[in-house]
Formats: structure tokens, sequence, C-alpha cells
């Protein structure tokens, strides 16, 4: 009788665990990682402030000029990255995500980028040692993640995971690794190290890449987007998305609002295909 009980207590504390734990498969989530055009370098403007509650963004850091603590979900109104950044690629990515998608969906992103940095700080074996040398403007937003960005990212998405499923990854680097070769195979150092940390399936969780600022604009980097037109040889389940025509700022070397929410337009627009044909193959 007394292990009967004992069984129909764990039984009990298992059903308990996992209703806690439930993952909703209508919340869409995606990690979106990178340097200041990630970050976001442009101020937003009124209209950017109006966003569906269906939108939301799992806060990386602690703002309580924004009233968010770490590991909560918000109402995804800029910033998204930290306490005072501005647009970024991911604010319109996430309006458009919504309008493709059923209406019982949502979209959370969790946002962690750092202005300037090269694609080294997420390599979890490497980010020491670069962190070490950054200079001390970049050290500071590097502090308010812990000293680790790629560590806070993986925190947060294992949070994320208890309330909806990863479907896709959106990184826009480059700039600071101009002409750098070895730049892909970098990025695939990051996305199987999230693969494998997060247990995702590779064939699931696709990676899309943003072109910098592109020559059309007169962009500084523009040669990287050569570099970057190559992922795809070195991560399968990659895909590029296009600068060309989004507008910049004064510098060629970050977008302006505009800009930013034509790439993050284009990001949704690739990643709502890729989801499509999935639900399409496993329909077959």
């Amino acid at each position: 009788m007394k292990k009967k009980m004992q069984k129909l207590l764990f039984a009990g504390l298992l059903l308990i665990s996992a209703g806690a734990w439930a993952q909703d498969p209508n919340f869409y989530i995606f990690l979106c990682f990178g340097q200041s055009n990630m970050e976001g370098a442009a101020r937003f403007e009124p209209q950017d402030t109006t966003v569906d509650g269906r939108f939301q963004v799992l806060e990386a850091v602690d703002c309580p000029n924004l009233d968010r603590t770490m590991g909560k979900w918000y109402t995804a109104k800029p910033p998204l990255c930290r306490c005072r950044t501005g647009l970024s690629p991911a604010d319109y990515f996430g309006r458009k995500m919504l309008a493709g998608l059923p209406a019982n969906a949502k979209v959370g992103v969790i946002h962690v980028a750092v202005g300037g940095c090269k694609i080294e700080l997420f390599d979890k074996d490497r980010y020491e040692a670069y962190a070490a040398t950054a200079p001390d403007w970049m050290k500071g937003m590097i502090k308010e993640y812990g000293g680790n960005p790629y560590g806070r990212l993986v925190e947060m998405a294992k949070i994320a995971q208890r309330d909806g499923v990863i479907k896709g990854i959106l990184v826009h680097q480059g700039e600071s690794n101009t002409n750098d070769t070895t730049w892909p195979r970098q990025v695939k150092t990051v996305y199987d190290n999230l693969i494998k940390d997060l247990r995702l399936d590779p064939a699931a969780v696709p990676l899309l890449a943003g072109e910098v600022v592109n020559a059309d604009q007169g962009g500084v980097c523009a040669s990287m987007n050569k570099i970057i037109a190559t992922l795809p040889n070195t991560i399968p389940n990659s895909y590029v998305i296009s600068s060309a025509g989004c507008t910049d700022g004064p510098d060629n070397l970050h977008f302006n609002a505009e800009g930013y929410r034509m790439l993050g337009e284009r990001y949704a627009d690739k990643m709502l295909s890729l989801l499509k044909n999935a639900t399409q193959k496993a329909g077959k």
C-alpha cells in the first residue's frame, strides 16, 4: 500500500511539473545576436512604439528605466536589446512574422548584441580572451551580460523553452570581421554550440544572416557581403538576407530606421517561407 501511494505521489509530481513547463507550440521563439546593427543604432520613432501584445521580448538584462527584469517576457516595444539601444531588425521581423502567422500564434525574441564586437565574442571557448582585449566602452556592454553574451543568450533561451519553441536564429554581424574569410566557420561554431547546448534539431532551426550595409548605399564594409554570401556553403540550413536598397545613416555603417524596418521584414519573409515549406513537407 505504501509503495502504491509513493508511485501515485511521484506520478502526480510529474504531472504538475509537466504542466508548469508545458511548451506552447504556437509560441514561436527566435534568438537574435550580433553587433551594432543587430543591437539597433537608429532612434525609434512614434510609429515603432505601437506593438501587438502577441509580439514579446524576453529581457536579457535588468532595465529599471523600462520597468523590465531579466528573464521575464514583455511586449516587444523598442528598445529590444538593452536598456538604451535603438530600433533593430528584430523589431519589424516580429511584426511581419505575426502578420504571416495564424491569429493564435505569438512571437518571442531573445536579443543579445554588443556593438563593435567580432564574432569571437560569441565563441564560448574564446570569448574570455577576446573580451580581455576589448576597449573599455565595449567592456561595459559585455559586463551587462554577466561578462559572457553567449552564456546569457543560452541562459535566456532555456527559460524561453519552458514557454515556447525555438524556431530559428537570426544573426547580424560581420562589420568588425570585414574581409575575414574564416568568418563562416566561426559563425558555424556559434551555431553548432547553440544547437548542442539547447538540444535543438539543426534541420528544424535555420540560421538567417543579414548582409551589412550594401554597396548601393556606399556601405563602408560592403565587401564583407561577399563572405557572408558563402555562409550556406558552411552551414546547410542557413540563408542570407539581402540588404540591397536598405537605407543607411550618415556613417555608411549603420542602417537608419527605415533601413532596419526593411531588413527586419526581409528576415521575416524568409522565415515565413521556411516555416511554410516545413509545414507542407510534414503534411505529405
